[in-house]
């Protein structure tokens, strides 16, 4: 029987479980419903999905799991997550000792730009930048193949940095979760996208929709994609001038606009503390299936208990 390993990709709606073997493919691939507000459902959500999936493979595997968040490596809790019904608790012992075994637990970006690091769009690069532009925005780095924590578990936290160079509009922001005002998350969500259309025009439009009239050609979508996209290259800027990654991949619902990846780096030109910026901005290779796959890779085929 091939080895496999389980990512399960813990969102704010739904939980995504897969079986990956030797190879990196995904041989079983399963979704359940997030129970909103409820961590013991959502403890028994995640178990019984494991159950599920070893149940079909025939056997035990390795278990990674993606959360929106991180372990704080004080006291082990969850801290900084959005989904904020998991904020102070021992999710990983809680899961552990559901499943009487060991598990990994990493930031869902972190998952994702482990994915791609390892055989999607960043296949081969050294220094990974990998961008989650969802409900949230999340941020994590990926070094020779492996994530970079931190040492407050923080590292690739791109998304609770305030916009840069913001103009008198922008400030002081829209508020966020966190308790701050203007956080990049607050302008370059899917929310935020909807909620900046709003604010100018009194029109509450899905991302999907104003990325669309954008498309069309018509002027308030255009213009909200525009402030979109310029928001988008300061933000990202900033992660250029701190670590000059070889690429950045975008994950993520707002990752499928295409014009993104054409116009933003010819935006950051003017931002960027170079003469000149070599860094690709690219889609992700795994799409949706990126958080899974990296959670999964948390183990390495040697690691396997």
């Amino acid at each position: 029987m091939p080895q496999f390993r389980i990512g399960i990709d813990l969102g704010g709606t739904k939980i995504e479980g897969a079986a990956i073997d030797g190879s990196g493919v995904v041989r079983i691939r399963r979704r359940v419903a997030t129970p909103v507000q409820d961590y013991g459902g959502t403890i028994d959500a995640i178990v019984a999905l494991i159950g599920g999936i070893e149940q079909e493979i025939g056997g035990a595997a390795t278990v990674g799991v993606g959360i929106p968040g991180a372990l704080s490596r004080k006291t082990g809790l969850v801290k900084n997550a959005n989904s904020t019904w998991l904020i102070g608790r021992p999710l990983q012992r809680d899961i552990e000792a559901a499943l009487g075994r060991p598990t990994r637990l990493a930031n869902d970006a972190n998952c994702f730009a482990l994915s791609e690091a390892i055989d999607g769009a960043a296949a081969g690069m050294r220094t990974v930048f990998g961008v989650i532009l969802g409900t949230g925005v999340g941020g994590g780095i990926v070094i020779d193949g492996r994530v970079l924590v931190g040492a407050n578990a923080v590292a690739g936290e791109w998304g609770h940095n305030p916009l840069p160079w913001p103009s008198p509009d922008e400030i002081p922001g829209p508020q966020c979760y966190c308790r701050r005002s203007g956080c990049l998350e607050t302008f370059l969500s899917g929310p935020g996208l909807a909620a900046d259309h709003d604010r100018h025009y009194g029109k509450r439009l899905s991302a999907t929709d104003i990325a669309r009239a954008a498309d069309s050609g018509e002027p308030e979508g255009r213009a909200t994609l525009l402030r979109y996209m310029d928001r988008l290259a300061r933000g990202l800027s900033s992660v250029i001038n701190l670590i000059d990654p070889d690429v950045i991949v975008l994950g993520g619902g707002l990752s499928a606009i295409g014009v993104l990846y054409k116009q933003v780096p010819r935006l950051w030109e003017r931002y960027v503390f170079s003469d000149h910026v070599v860094t690709p901005l690219l889609p992700p290779v795994h799409g949706d299936s990126s958080g899974v796959r990296g959670a999964a890779w948390l183990w390495r085929p040697e690691e396997a208990p």
